[in-house]
């Protein structure tokens, strides 16, 4: 039997429980039903079958998620931290034990590569031992001496949140945003993306299982238009932790406006790698490959636009266009496959539309450019050659296992053709000259940088964008300012004089 066969087998044991009861809400420690009764079907996109009913959450249950995450805050918010460091780390025990489970599931609900797959379920663990160990410490402050006050900070958390996430790598991203939130003291209700919500049914699972009280973490599965907007909208939640597309983003603001709600958004990208002529070109070549076709393209960190040196562009690019052709496209839990199917029909038709933008605008289909099959999501990796920087193809955010490519001149012109998008989440620069990096980094827009390096994330060190990327960072301490209030103490240091008014 194959890996692939295997693989396969153990999927099935896996599913079994969710095509007989489909995916559920949880709200106040109970699995129940959307009130309507209504439920839509979730699809995979490896060969279009259903995988099982999903519950259709609405207003009404998010009322009651939201309502049991208000009546949990107080008990929680006053549970000794080092008992929530406890439990915190119970359910990254738990996600351990599971992830093989974890891993199959999310391939086969978004047609992500196991390769990937199976570190993104221990990245959740990861993530939630990593804020396990913080919150022991989430409400230490300062002191801040005057020569009238002992002046002293502390936190507290800020109340119940709304967690929404992405359809893409939805497991760890959902780890990301809800193990701070939970350490920091917050309740949570957890809005997932209707494309993939069967691993946020497991992970709820998983929290309940290592012991978090009933109401803390709650799950309404839905659609944006009813789901999502009744989350952002309730007065009870406090702030709303998103990731996804910058227009849901502007929407989500204005919806949560009238409530006054704190927001943190992590949005779209369209991020270059910058490539210049002195810098270490295989491996800089090995990054560029990485970053765009890892995770099927569908990552707002991908490297969707290579800008590289005049002087080494027709080269580098030749060695690129072997190298897309080679990527292996295939079965997600089949071991080698680099490349799975995109999340459904429809992102494929987006994704698939570009093609003729491109060949429309004046560019070069150097590889790829094609669907794959008849059944499924499935597309090529592409590459485009030939383009310029004003071209569609090199402004919108494809989202997809595609890669734009614009020669430069130089350092000015390459800083231009960087900074000449809406987006700013990420940049990617090669050079061996240490003053370029530094020049160059300092006026690159982008919230996070890597220089010789593809994105390796450092947990405590920030994660977010600007311009039309995103508002706020999570990582280390940054995560604990959006999910928590800062307060100020002041206590009089003697009797010293107050100005008298109204004196008799």
């Amino acid at each position: 039997m194959s890996d692939l066969e295997k693989n396969l087998d153990k999927l099935e044991g896996y599913l079994a429980r969710f095509r007989q009861n489909g995916v559920q809400n949880l709200i106040a420690g109970k699995s129940v039903a959307a009130k309507t009764g209504e439920t839509f079907q979730n699809l995979s996109p490896v060969d279009d079958s259903v995988i099982c009913e999903i519950t259709k959450g609405g207003a009404d249950d998010i009322d009651a998620a939201a309502r049991a995450a208000r009546d949990a805050f107080p008990a929680w918010r006053d549970f000794p931290a080092v008992e929530r460091k406890k439990v915190l780390h119970r359910i990254a025990d738990l996600i351990e034990e599971r992830a093989e489970e974890i891993a199959l599931l999310e391939c086969w609900d978004t047609g992500q590569a196991l390769r990937f797959m199976s570190k993104a379920a221990l990245r959740g663990a990861e993530n939630f031992r990593f804020f396990a160990d913080r919150a022991p410490a989430a409400r230490d402050g300062q002191s801040l001496p005057s020569p009238t006050l002992m002046n002293i900070t502390t936190r507290v958390p800020i109340g119940p949140v709304g967690v929404i996430t992405p359809w893409n790598t939805p497991f760890m991203l959902s780890t990301w945003k809800i193990a701070p939130a939970l350490s920091a003291g917050c309740t949570v209700v957890h809005k997932p993306a209707e494309l993939s919500p069967v691993t946020a049914s497991v992970l709820a699972e998983i929290a309940q299982e290592a012991g978090l009280p009933p109401g803390v973490w709650n799950v309404v599965n839905g659609m944006g238009e009813d789901a999502g907007r009744a989350l952002t909208e309730h007065p009870d939640i406090k702030a709303i932790a998103f990731v996804g597309e910058s227009a849901t983003g502007s929407a989500i603001m204005r919806q949560g406006s009238e409530t006054l709600k704190r927001v943190h958004f992590e949005l779209g990208g369209k991020n270059p790698v910058v490539v210049f002529d002195d810098a270490d070109l295989d491996r800089a070549l090995d990054a560029a490959v990485f970053m765009i076709y890892s995770l099927n393209g569908e990552r707002c960190t991908s490297s969707s636009r290579l800008l590289v040196q005049k002087s080494i562009s027709s080269d580098f690019t030749a060695r690129l266009e072997a190298r897309a052709k080679a990527v292996n496209v295939g079965h997600p839990l089949d071991p080698d496959t680099e490349v799975g199917p995109l999340i459904g029909h429809g992102h494929l038709d987006k994704v698939i539309s570009y093609f003729d933008v491109a060949r429309e605008d004046g560019a070069t289909i150097a590889a790829g450019g094609e669907r794959l099959g008849d059944t499924g999501c499935f597309v090529a990796p592409t590459l485009f050659t030939d383009a310029r920087a004003d071209m569609r193809i090199a402004q919108e955010e494809i989202f997809g296992p595609v890669l734009t490519v614009i020669p430069f001149e130089d350092e000015a012109e390459a800083l231009k053709i960087a900074n000449r998008v809406e987006y700013g989440l990420t940049g990617y620069v090669w050079t061996n000259d240490l003053s370029r990096a530094l020049r160059f980094t300092n006026e690159l827009e982008a919230g996070m940088i890597w220089v010789n390096s593809e994105n390796v994330r450092h947990l405590p060190t920030p994660f977010g964008g600007v311009k039309a990327s995103g508002i706020g960072r999570d990582g280390g301490d940054w995560s604990f300012e959006f999910y928590m209030e800062q307060k100020h103490i002041g206590l009089a240091l003697g009797d010293h004089k107050i100005p008298q008014l109204g004196k008799i």
